[in-house]
């Protein structure tokens, strides 16, 4: 049997995010994914080590290595669109799982089992990447307000409210700690 997962998977990179906003540097799925995978296992590392959780950090940076792997079919539906109206976002959910289990099926079906659980995570596991997911969005409009482009005032503000709204202490602590380096130059993180 050939399978075509991996190879649909690479195709991540093709997928530009932040669509309907310009953007001072243009992001992709995979690269996106890639730092969703970083921040999840961080805000994993900190439920564990300050706030005495016990969740398989590695677990929590493979989903988030794969969470919006079912883009590779649908494309990225823009926030404003997907969010505004509920009876859309539910649809889109419908979507996205249609696209998960037709990525599924591309798969030996041996390994079908393991990327499944990596696809559609235990909730502890799917909250922190959702997290991680929004906090890559908040450094995606810092960065971009950094660069002078206000397109992504509101965004900004929103997307901060949402990250507070969690309540989740290693949401906090990563905020407190860690995010104002983001709005610093290369030269100020001497």
């Amino acid at each position: 049997m050939n399978s075509h997962f991996f190879a649909y998977i690479s195709r991540m990179r093709f997928i530009q995010r932040w669509a309907l906003m310009r953007n001072t540097a243009p992001e992709n799925v995979q690269e996106h994914s890639h730092q969703v995978a970083v921040l999840a296992h961080a805000l994993a590392v900190v439920r564990n080590e300050r706030f005495g959780g016990q969740v398989d950090a590695g677990a929590v940076a493979v989903a988030a290595l794969y969470h919006d792997a079912s883009e590779i079919l649908t494309g990225d539906m823009p926030t404003p669109i997907k969010y505004d109206n509920p009876a859309i976002h539910k649809a889109y959910k419908e979507v996205e799982k249609v696209a998960e289990d037709k990525l599924l099926r591309l798969l030996p079906p041996d390994m079908q089992p393991v990327y499944k659980q990596v696809l559609r995570p235990d909730a502890e596991t799917e909250a922190l990447v959702k997290a991680a997911d929004k906090l890559s969005a908040y450094i995606k409009c810092v960065e971009e307000l950094k660069a002078g482009n206000n397109e992504f005032r509101d965004a900004a503000m929103q997307t901060r409210a949402a990250l507070e709204g969690y309540g989740l202490p290693e949401v906090a602590y990563f905020m407190e700690t860690f995010l104002h380096s983001f709005s610093l130059t290369l030269d100020q993180l001497k």
